[in-house]
């Protein structure tokens, strides 16, 4: 088994626009690179505005998409060997998506229940021959819920947050190493970002799971990130310990990030007032 969990080495991705011989090329992300260690868990929140790259990079660390140049290792396996089922299984075995909204995760037609007992067929770890009921109530409990509370249930019976939950335990079920979770609380209400925030650093700290978290905010990256890696237009212009890059940032964009998150001023009473570090104030947002 390798030491490193996730090795991404000087990834880069070009997209064409139009045709192959006269279309534009855009390089979405340009010679990124980070690791992840096997044996510390940790959440590593990848930050940037819309157009950074964040989300391209997370779709190429769920072999979603391919690189264009570079590598991904996982455990030590080339990402780009990971091509037909029974690999490509595995490889969801240990990393699972959670995306922005989950609301678009579940068919409006199909009860929630039938997902989870899905992926719990899809996913039985080795050696836990416990009943289905049991393995989807164990994952709905570890996110604050239970199967007796959304079974029948269909997804528009539900809140943001707690669809969000039902996500997450969804990605439980195949037992993780991993999970990227692109922009998680952008779509839940403002009230309840903070549960699903504080759930994140549970399985870091309880399950041994680590999050790459992706992000536009500052504040819930900031009060639950290990490490951060600040994205501006493909490019990785700052990264490092979360506390030590975001009080003091080095780089002209990530310190304009800071002073619009405002966090230097109320960073102490996180994270009762984290709710009202997700936008700027109306007299200071950019038009």
């Amino acid at each position: 088994m390798s030491e490193l969990l996730l090795d991404v080495c000087q990834v880069s991705k070009t997209f064409t626009r139009g045709g192959l011989l006269s279309g534009q090329r855009i390089a979405a992300v340009k010679d990124v690179s980070f690791q992840l260690d096997a044996g510390r868990p940790e959440i590593f929140a990848i930050i940037g505005e819309s157009g950074s790259g964040k989300t391209t990079l997370s779709r190429m660390i769920l072999n979603i998409e391919a690189p264009t140049s570079g590598k991904l290792l996982f455990d030590g396996v080339d990402l780009a060997t990971i091509r037909t089922g029974a690999h490509r299984r595995a490889f969801m075995h240990k990393v699972q998506p959670v995306f922005q909204n989950p609301f678009e995760s579940f068919n409006p037609l199909k009860r929630i229940e039938r997902y989870l007992f899905m992926t719990q067929r899809r996913f039985i770890a080795a050696g836990r021959q416990i009943p289905p009921e049991m393995a989807v109530d164990e994952a709905l409990h570890k996110v604050g819920l239970s199967l007796r509370e959304v079974r029948g249930r269909y997804p528009h019976e539900l809140s943001g947050g707690q669809l969000q939950r039902v996500a997450i335990a969804r990605a439980l079920l195949a037992n993780p190493k991993l999970i990227v979770a692109d922009e998680p609380v952008s779509m839940v209400d403002a009230s309840l970002r903070i549960s699903i925030v504080n759930l994140f650093k549970t399985l870091r700290d309880d399950l041994g799971i680590s999050i790459i978290y992706v992000t536009h905010d500052l504040a819930t990256a900031y009060y639950i990130s290990d490490r951060i890696m600040i994205m501006r237009q493909g490019s990785v212009v700052e990264s490092g310990d979360a506390r030590t890059v975001l009080m003091a940032p080095q780089h002209p964009y990530s310190r304009q990030l800071r002073e619009a998150a405002l966090l230097p001023e109320i960073a102490a009473a996180l994270p009762a007032d984290i709710t009202y570090l997700t936008s700027p104030r109306p007299s200071e947002r950019r038009t």
